[in-house]
């Protein structure tokens, strides 16, 4: 449809190489009236270079929290409980084989979970560790009010490398900012327990690949699980994915179909809104 530009998934990819091109931004923006994200993350768009010609941008904030904390709490669990060591034992063992002592998993109920961002999707993952009886500790650039901690059952750390030394499981959830790129490097990854897991369901640039995998092999932490990484997906030989203490999924966080149609409504909602004239439901304000 003409005066919308879709982004979303391999499209985003696509549309930022040819905007890098000046000619293709000025043939694809004159004529565009909205550009229409799926997904709440912007960070892959010059919102500001948009907007200069007139062109509003969109998000679909509400419906990616539950399924993007369903999944933190999937990778902790898969992590903690070497889940994917036992459906690969299941698969390829040899008869009277048993998977023994090596593939011992660790509890996550009444462990102690750190969240680095306690924004609608922390709050989200707090409610979830509730269940798990956890310990919750959160980090944030300011302290939420004391009832949302209250309902959350979390109690805010101040400091990141103290939230970082207390905690079991780590779960990262800033969105990427010029200060939040490499917010998690070796300074913060020696500060954790050695026994620890950190989880990243934000975007990759968060965390300081390379400083990660050395922590990884040096047994710095325990291990990690991955929703983001950079590039997504990674290339094959990348050192992550051949340590065995290691999960990497390729940005699956809102990846069902129940999300899916409905960030599509929202997309359509926000398009409509914003070719009628009115102010779109999701607009984003920089």
């Amino acid at each position: 449809m003409q005066g919308i530009v879709v982004v979303s998934g391999l499209t985003c990819i696509r549309l930022i190489q040819r905007l890098k091109n000046p000619g293709h931004i000025a043939t694809r923006l004159y004529s565009t009236t909205v550009v229409v994200n799926g997904g709440v993350g912007v960070d892959h768009l010059d919102i500001p270079l948009i907007n200069s010609f007139g062109v509003k941008v969109t998000n679909t904030p509400d419906v990616v929290c539950k399924p993007t904390a369903d999944l933190a709490m999937g990778l902790m669990l898969a992590s903690a409980r070497n889940i994917i060591q036992g459906d690969s034992f299941s698969r390829d063992h040899e008869e009277g084989e048993d998977i023994g002592e090596i593939h011992l998993g660790k509890d996550i109920s009444n462990k102690t979970l750190g969240i680095v961002g306690m924004g609608n999707i922390g709050k989200m993952v707090a409610k979830r560790a509730q269940g798990f009886d956890m310990k919750i500790y959160y980090h944030n650039r300011t302290r939420r009010p004391v009832e949302e901690e209250q309902k959350v059952g979390a109690e805010y750390c101040p400091v990141l490398n103290d939230l970082l030394a207390m905690s079991d499981y780590v779960v990262v959830l800033v969105n990427l900012t010029a200060a939040s790129t490499h917010l998690i490097g070796r300074e913060q990854l020696s500060a954790m327990k050695s026994s620890a897991t950190l989880i990243n369901i934000s975007r990759g640039k968060v965390v300081d690949q390379e400083a990660l995998v050395e922590a990884l092999q040096n047994k710095v932490i325990q291990a990690a699980a991955l929703d983001v990484t950079y590039p997504e997906p990674l290339p094959r030989g990348h050192p992550l994915l051949s340590l065995p203490n290691v999960i990497v999924l390729p940005h699956m966080g809102t990846h069902t179909l129940e999300t899916t149609c409905l960030m599509i409504k929202q997309m359509v909602a926000n398009a409509l809104a914003a070719l009628a004239g009115d102010t779109p439901p999701n607009e984003v304000i920089v």
